[in-house]
């Protein structure tokens, strides 16, 4: 028997090797083998299996890695699209579906020693003070760790040995499972009457679960507080009647305790009990490695988890939800470059799933595809328990900076709302999508900027720890006494701009009782920070959240009642065509997190651009009105979703030789692509950031609708392009950040 394997190194071929006797029965499609490479033994995935090959002396596997296969056969078939249509060697897309943890060659179990009673053979001994008291200790639970043993009789594994040498007790080596909530207590939860919209969207999911073969997308639009979490536990309770299970996506920013305890409290009993395992980036490698083999062994029939949830090996599969579909996260901003949601959809499709995309904000892309009838869309368009919308306020910031001769950070009317809630033992959440103290160091004589060395952008300022740090490279330096221009040495250099620090020292300084807390990237550094500062909201020993887009995704605090947003137009004027869907999504989400108690909400929304349509739209929490105005501008200049966009890259420390190599790709690609009639090509031109990390970079963008066929011409022409060494080409299929 021969045996296809697919190489942990990006060749983009398969290689033959022979089954040897003594493993032939382990080897399936999908198995992980160590095989000989040269002089390397490199480890590999099989990707088929056939009775001869056309080459002759083959080489052996050496050995089979784990005891079940690791890819399932779909998930291969899936790893193969994403291949293709993201235009990435198909060894990049293999690696990416398992995680790290289960690649590895050793198996990660974690073993750890356990004291059990053994059943008494005639008379008990009589036995010394310290090994009876350890004895006691053990009847009573039967089965202990010997580490928790050692700990409550404070004593050595010598003494227990002892009872081990008298036949008393077995001290065995066994599998310990890490679980990352095993701390948590979970009470568990019933389901909700669901109101006639809820009862309506539902409805029409499980008809679509409980029809046979049918390829369903459904677009669940229900405004922020509507109740979709109660229809997503509903539709993986009926997963579950169907001896079916389930994955669900959530964006790794909302993976929060929170979020993870509804799906937990509701299968943790009952006739539908089943683990609910957890995959995201803050989990340990242990945690990871035995989440995995939970939903492999088939114990966990429900997955939650960020954008590399989707390869979860759960079989059978019969739903997909994919919560806040809108979110830039589903995107992998490395090779391979796919879209979690539109993988989620592909997937539903090969495994004849049911996917349900949910968000208050749809992407154009989603809404596009009801409007032509390739997703169907269920709307909620009310809150649960008549609970009012939000009041939002647009404050015109040209007036307050006028009054104040200078940028305040707070107009007077927001500072009167925080008061007011102070006043009535009301929370507050404040949010700046930007972190550090203030966005730049200038010196108001010359106008130096401190810039990053690596990098074509300002140094933000960090007071607390008193260092500048590049946000794209990670460059920190110290903060300079003086001008460090040589002529002008002035000793009054200052920040400029606004970050979430600024915001919270103000904030004291205006509220020196108020109970404060930030969240954002330099505070949330260890796993279980998160938990801790969400904790303490929850329990009101916080009056203000400060926040970057960290707090403004489904997150549920009924004693919030005050949003405001410091700066709305900080996106707005990006070099992105997406600049105003994704202002108008962010105010929007930050805006439903007010008022979801009984106290009505209030949302200020501080702007330089107050009438901006973005910014009025979501003022009115009018998604459709947006909708109709954007697609029109869309539709003109032929942009996404209305056409599909391949982002070309290239990137090096050589300027000249990289706009030289950009001029030589765009010949090739109008040489090659004349069959595509509607592809528009636009560049060579700098990147919107032109150096990152040390890198200039070049980009060539081409849009057309014919996305797959784009993709196997891309992928031909640049396995033929010659590049310098030291130029590296990237391909971003349906590109979310145009950086």
């Amino acid at each position: 028997m021969i045996a296809r394997v697919s190489l942990e190194i990006a060749l983009r071929k398969e290689f033959d090797y022979l089954i040897p006797s003594e493993l032939v029965g382990q080897i399936e499609v999908g198995s992980r083998v160590q095989v000989p490479f040269g002089a390397r033994k490199i480890l590999g995935t099989v990707t088929a299996l056939a009775e001869e090959s056309a080459r002759a002396k083959l080489k052996s596997i050496l050995k089979v890695i784990g005891a079940q296969t690791l890819v399932t056969p779909k998930v291969l078939k899936l790893a193969r699209w994403i291949s293709e249509y993201y235009c990435c060697a198909p060894e990049i897309a293999l690696k990416s579906v398992l995680p790290e943890a289960i690649r590895k060659e050793k198996d990660g179990w974690k073993k750890q020693l356990f004291v059990r009673a053994l059943p008494l053979n005639g008379e008990f001994p009589k036995l010394p003070k310290r090994q009876q008291d350890i004895w006691n200790i053990i009847e009573e639970r039967r089965e202990i760790l010997l580490a928790e043993l050692l700990e409550l009789a404070e004593t050595t594994a010598a003494t227990v040995r002892k009872l081990e040498d008298r036949g008393l007790v077995e001290i065995t080596s066994e599998i310990s499972e890490r679980d990352p909530y095993a701390r948590e207590h979970i009470l568990p939860s019933q389901s909700i009457v669901l109101n006639p919209a809820q009862a309506k969207a539902l409805g029409e999911i499980t008809r679509a679960m409980n029809t046979e073969n049918s390829l369903h997308t459904f677009l669940l639009h229900g405004v922020t507080g509507s109740g979709k979490t109660e229809i997503y536990l509903q539709a993986l309770t009926r997963a579950l009647e169907q001896s079916k299970g389930a994955i669900v996506l959530v964006p790794e920013i909302a993976l929060t305790p929170q979020t993870v305890e509804r799906f937990k409290a509701r299968f943790s009993s009952g006739k539908l009990q089943t683990l609910v395992a957890v995959l995201h980036s803050h989990l340990s490698a242990g945690e990871r490695h035995d989440e995995w083999h939970k939903i492999r062994q088939g114990r966990a029939r429900i997955v939650i988890g960020a954008r590399s949830a989707i390869f979860a090996p759960v079989e059978p599969l019969g739903l997909i939800i994919v919560d806040e579909e809108h979110e830039s996260t589903y995107k992998q901003e490395e090779a391979p470059r796919y879209h979690a949601r539109d993988v989620a959809i592909m997937r539903g499709q090969m495994e004849n799933a049911v996917v349900v995309l949910g968000s208050a904000t749809p992407s154009l892309e989603s809404f596009y595809n009801c409007k032509r009838g390739k997703f169907t869309l269920l709307e909620l368009p009310e809150r649960v328990d008549d609970q009012k919308m939000p009041h939002v306020r647009v404050v015109d910031m040209r007036q307050a900076a006028h009054k104040e001769k200078g940028t305040p950070i707070f107009s007077p009317q927001l500072k009167e709302a925080i008061t007011q809630r102070l006043e009535r033992g009301e929370q507050t959440i404040l949010f700046l999508n930007r972190r550090g103290y203030s966005t730049s160091l200038q010196c108001p004589k010359c106008g130096y900027v401190c810039n990053c060395p690596n990098c074509s952008l300002a140094l933000t300022f960090h007071r607390q720890e008193q260092k500048l740090a590049c946000h794209i490279c990670g460059h920190v330096e110290k903060v300079p006494l003086v001008c460090p221009n040589g002529k002008c040495k002035n000793p009054a250099i200052r920040f400029s701009g606004t970050g979430t620090q600024r915001v919270e020292e103000t904030l004291a300084k205006l509220f020196p009782k108020a109970r404060i807390k930030r969240m954002d990237a330099d505070t949330m550094k260890r796993k279980d920070d998160y938990r801790h500062v969400l904790g303490d909201f929850r329990a009101g020993k916080t009056d203000i959240l400060v926040g970057t887009q960290m707090i403004a995704k489904g997150l549920h605090f009924p004693n919030v009642t005050l949003v405001g947003i410091i700066y709305a137009d900080l996106a707005l004027h990006q070099p992105d065509f997406r600049a105003g869907e994704r202002t108008f999504q962010l105010l929007t989400q930050v805006a439903g997190r007010a008022g979801r108690g009984d106290v009505e909400g209030e949302v200020f929304v501080q702007a330089f651009a107050p009438f901006h349509p973005a910014i009025q739209y979501a003022r009115r929490h009018d998604f459709n009105g947006f909708y109709e105005q954007e697609i029109e501008f869309r539709e003109q200049l032929k942009y996404p979703p209305v056409s599909r966009v391949a982002l070309l890259t290239l990137k090096g420390r050589n300027e000249e030789k990289i706009k030289f190599s950009a001029e030589h790709l765009k010949r090739e690609l109008e040489k090659n692509l004349k069959e595509l009639k509607d592809l528009i090509l636009a560049g060579p031109a700098p990147a919107p950031l032109l150096r990152a990390e040390t890198f200039y970079r070049y980009q060539i963008m081409l849009r057309t609708r014919a996305m797959s066929a784009l993709s196997r011409e891309l992928a031909r022409i640049i396995q033929s392009l010659a590049l310098p060494e030291d130029v590296m080409l990237s391909v971003d299929v349906d590109p979310v950040n145009l950086g």
